[in-house]
């Protein structure tokens, strides 16, 4: 993706304005913001009493109970907090298909930046992970003012290549942030992020999964000759005879990956190219039923 289309997000920006991305649980951090904390403080949405113990602030009591009952109680709050999150971007060989400016790593930035910008209008730091075959590259979570810039600059100065591991990517992202978004079309060490992800959702990350298929994944051309962007030897011609087959392997396939991510405790969304982007960043960012 050239780096011109770093500064081509204005209208997916002003879309999200309106969009909130509420945390799923309540939050484990300190600095305040607009999610919902573990810690109990001062906030003046009201969550429960209970007895005055020594040491509490006398500032705490509730009078007008005390006034009733004769007894001491303390009004206890949820405080607020920031939710850091980052984005883990597949930039294998496979994300480039189809070829042109509308393939599928084109697809995972512009989500990732969309997310991130709904993310930063809350206040919440945002980083970007862009897993490539010739690297690596963190921005971790950050909150100042120009930072979704930053991150659409990083991801479009990435050019798709290579094989990639997306477990490593999952495991450092969530050593960065509390909420994690991997965006990725899912063809590469799929089972091993699994496991981290298992893992990490034991350890109250928040996650998502987010998996990108282009559209003539799903509808290929008939005759066409298909081959694997990663591994060249791989060919065949789909017929007319072979369509069938293919379409209903695919299917079953990405059946199996939603599966898989949900079974890890994992919030799964599709999105496929070419699409409108709004209704997917709408449906990631809804608070689960």
């Amino acid at each position: 993706m050239p780096a011109a289309e770093v500064f081509s997000y204005g209208e997916i920006l002003d879309q999200v304005r309106p969009l909130r991305w509420p945390a799923r649980t309540a939050v484990s951090a300190a600095l305040p913001g607009r999610h919902l904390s573990h810690r109990h403080g001062t906030s003046a949405e009201f969550t429960e009493y209970r007895p005055y113990r020594q040491g509490d602030p006398p500032q705490r009591i509730d009078w007008k109970v005390f006034a009733r009952t004769d007894r001491a109680y303390i009004r206890l709050s949820h405080d607020h907090a920031v939710l850091p999150t980052a984005f883990v971007v597949d930039a294998s060989a496979s994300m480039a298909f189809p070829a042109g400016t509308n393939d599928k790593y084109a697809r995972a930035c512009r989500i990732a930046t969309g997310l991130a910008s709904i993310a930063h209008n809350a206040g919440d730091p945002v980083g970007v992970v862009v897993v490539a075959g010739s690297g690596t590259r963190t921005f971790p979570p950050r909150s100042r003012s120009g930072v979704i810039p930053e991150i659409a600059r990083t991801l479009a100065s990435t050019e798709p290549a290579g094989t990639v591991r997306i477990a490593d990517a999952l495991a450092a992202a969530a050593r960065l942030a509390q909420r994690v978004v991997v965006i990725s079309d899912m063809l590469g060490d799929l089972e091993e992020t699994l496991e981290v992800a298992r893992a990490e959702r034991a350890l109250e990350l928040e996650l998502n999964a987010v998996h990108v298929v282009g559209a003539d994944e799903l509808d290929p051309p008939r005759l066409a000759l298909v081959e694997d962007p990663e591994d060249a030897a791989l060919r065949r011609t789909l017929s007319d005879s072979s369509y069938a087959e293919y379409a209903g392997r695919f299917a079953e396939w990405r059946a199996a990956v939603a599966a898989g991510w949900r079974a890890a405790g994992v919030s799964y969304h599709e999105s496929v190219t070419g699409s409108a982007l709004l209704p997917d960043l709408r449906r990631i960012v809804a608070r689960p039923r």
